[in-house]
């Protein structure tokens, strides 16, 4: 049992060493926290919340076995993002997670790495990558691997890191031992819920992505927005970082991240819809390339420079 022990600490320094600054393992078991996640995932889905996201209801998100037959172990890790930058007065907003580097690819080829050298130490083993467009519930392993807990607003949250942090998933066919659940830590606050602007936030873990503007700016691909999202978005075009910014867990001081795969392209932080609205398809291709939100379309991103230039400022 020593030399799994052992296995496990070293693991954990490859994975630091790779930029995850969180790194967290739990028993591919799971525990009853666990099965009460995936109830809940459920419900939402009962509930239509999911909008026209058919995906979150694939059946393997509720079977980890499902992704990788014989897994014992599931190595939850986190790349924080926040970056200290700051966007130029009266420009549009993007949401953080998408300055930098597609951070699907990013954490997947890292992921990736950390899988061969387990495979190195113990040949034979099996592993799997996982990043969030995988079916795994991926912020509810990350809790149950103690990375942190999953807050009102249904994001990750570290007392280190706050819930700017990205989150992936290496499944093994390797026992390691595994870390203590994080314990929950939002008390009695509901800043995130009072300040969503949509009231997408509909109870306490609860976000209705129909009223989301993350879902409407980056998902929706009717030619216009609904008029209560329109009416509403304050300035952002990609994504929503609202319910993020308010949270007390990240109005500490925190640190900026100093991976190069993060930072945010020049242009993100002062995005004018004037000038935005001129750009050709190409142009657009070319600006996103290798960008997370390269998903949002060039009719989308008119159509919600449009409606956000509209808008009542926040």
């Amino acid at each position: 049992m020593v030399g799994v022990v052992d296995l496990a600490d070293t693991l954990k320094q490859q994975a630091r060493q790779l930029g995850f600054a969180a790194v967290g393992i739990a028993s591919a078991a799971g525990s009853e926290r666990l099965q009460l996640r995936s109830a809940a995932l459920q419900r939402w889905l009962a509930a239509g919340h999911q909008a026209d996201m058919a995906w979150m209801a694939d059946p393997r998100r509720r079977d980890v076995q499902a992704l990788l037959p014989g897994v014992r172990s599931v190595v939850a890790v986190g790349l924080p993002y926040y970056v200290e930058a700051e966007r130029a007065p009266g420009s549009l907003k993007v949401a953080r997670y998408g300055w930098g580097r597609d951070y699907h690819r990013v954490i997947d080829g890292r992921l990736r790495a950390l899988g061969r050298w387990l495979e190195s130490e113990m040949p034979g083993v099996g592993w799997r990558a996982c990043v969030d467009s995988s079916p795994l519930l991926d912020k509810a392993w990350a809790e149950e691997a103690g990375l942190g807990w999953i807050g009102k607003h249904s994001n990750l949250i570290s007392h280190e890191h706050g819930s700017w942090l990205l989150i992936g998933h290496l499944l093994t066919t390797a026992e390691l031992p595994a870390d203590r659940p994080a314990v929950p830590s939002c008390g009695a606050c509901s800043a995130c819920l009072d300040a969503c602007p949509t009231a997408a936030i509909t109870e306490p873990f609860v976000v209705d992505a129909r009223r989301c503007i993350a879902f409407h700016t980056i998902e929706n691909r009717d030619p216009e927005l609904p008029e209560a999202i329109a009416g509403a978005l304050e300035g952002w075009v990609a994504g929503c970082d609202i319910c993020q910014d308010v949270c007390p867990w990240n109005q500490r001081a925190l640190s900026s991240s100093s991976d190069p795969d993060l930072q945010p392209r020049a242009w993100w932080l002062d995005l004018r819809g004037e000038e935005a609205l001129d750009w050709s398809d190409a142009e657009w291709d070319e600006k996103l390339r290798a960008s997370a939100l390269r998903r949002i379309k060039p009719a989308m991103w008119r159509r919600n420079i449009r409606a956000a230039s509209t808008a009542p400022p926040a």
